[in-house]
C-alpha cells in the first residue's frame, strides 16, 4: 500500500490505508511497539483487514519510520502523551469514530491508556504483549539489545525500517526504559474505567514481560476480557504465529460486529 503523510502537531506522521473506505465499516487503528514501525507489522494488518471487510490504519509514531525525527528525547510520559494528545487528534484528522485499537506493546499500553482516559470509549481493544508496569525480565532482555545494537546486524535491520531516525530513536528508546525513572512506571490506575471488549494476546516465551502483564489486565479492566497465551510464540505474536493471532482476533472482532461504530 502506498505510504501517506498527515500533520499532528506539528509533526508530519506516515500511514497506510488497508480495506474498503469506511463507509459502514469499523476501522482498525494498529499501534506499533517501542521499535516498532508500520513495515515491522508486515502484512498482518492487510491480511486481517481483508478477512473481516474491515477497514485499516497503521502509522508511523513521531521518530519512527518515515515520520519526523523526535524533537527530544522521549519522556516518561511519553506513552501517556500519546495516548492522549496525539492518538486522539490523529483519529479526528483522519475522521475516525470509535475505532478497534489493535496495539502491540507500547501500541497495547498507549491503547489501554488512550481507553482508559477517553470520554468516548473504542469500540474493542486487541492487545499484544501490553506493559502495564515494569519488569526485571524486561529490564535484563532491553540490555541485552542495547548491548548488540552494534555488535551484531540489529542496526542494520532496524535502519530497513525506520532509516535516518534509527539512531536517535534506538538511543532514546532503550536510555529510558533502562532508567531509573522508568522502574516505577505504571498504567494499571487506567484499567478499571475500560469498558469495552477487550481481547489480549501473549506468547508463552515472551522475553519482554510475563504473563502477569495479561492477567492483570484481564482483572482489572471493566468490561467483557478474552485472554490467549500462545505456544512456542515470544513478544510478536502477529509474526511468530501469525494464522493464531488473525484467527482469534477475527472470532473476537466478529462477536462484537454489531457494537462497533467506527
Amino acid at each position: 500500500m502506498p505510504t501517506q503523510f498527515v500533520n499532528v502537531d506539528g509533526a508530519r506522521l506516515e500511514y497506510e490505508r488497508h480495506g474498503p473506505d469506511r463507509g459502514e465499516h469499523p476501522t482498525i487503528v494498529f499501534l506499533h511497539e517501542g521499535l516498532g514501525s508500520i513495515r515491522r507489522w508486515r502484512d498482518f494488518p492487510a491480511a486481517l483487514c481483508a478477512t473481516l471487510g474491515w477497514s485499516g490504519l497503521v502509522y508511523n509514531r513521531r521518530g519512527y519510520g518515515g515520520s519526523d525525527p523526535l524533537d527530544g528525547p522521549l519522556g516518561a510520559r511519553f506513552m501517556h502523551r500519546e495516548a492522549v494528545e496525539v492518538l486522539p487528534r490523529l483519529l479526528d484528522t483522519l475522521a475516525i469514530r470509535r475505532p478497534i485499537l489493535f496495539g502491540h506493546s507500547d501500541g497495547g499500553s498507549i491503547a489501554l491508556i488512550h481507553a482508559g482516559s477517553t470520554a468516548v470509549m473504542p469500540a474493542a481493544l486487541v492487545l499484544e504483549a501490553p506493559h502495564v508496569f515494569v519488569e526485571e525480565l524486561t529490564i535484563t532482555s532491553i540490555a541485552k539489545v542495547r548491548d548488540s545494537y552494534r555488535s551484531t546486524d540489529l542496526r542494520a535491520r532496524l535502519e530497513r525500517h525506520h532509516g535516518p531516525n534509527v539512531d536517535r530513536l534506538f538511543e532514546s528508546w532503550t536510555n529510558l526504559w533502562l532508567s531509573e525513572e522508568f522502574r516505577n512506571w505504571n498504567i494499571t490506575e487506567y484499567l478499571p474505567p475500560i469498558t469495552c471488549p477487550t481481547l489480549v494476546i501473549q506468547g508463552r516465551d515472551d522475553e519482554y514481560g510475563t504473563l502477569r502483564q495479561m492477567d492483570t489486565v484481564a482483572e482489572s479492566v471493566a468490561g467483557r476480557v478474552e485472554t490467549l497465551v500462545i505456544d512456542r510464540c515470544g513478544h510478536s505474536p502477529h509474526i511468530d504465529q501469525p494464522q493464531t493471532v488473525e484467527t482469534a482476533a477475527v472470532c473476537f472482532l466478529r462477536s462484537i460486529q454489531s457494537s462497533t461504530g467506527a
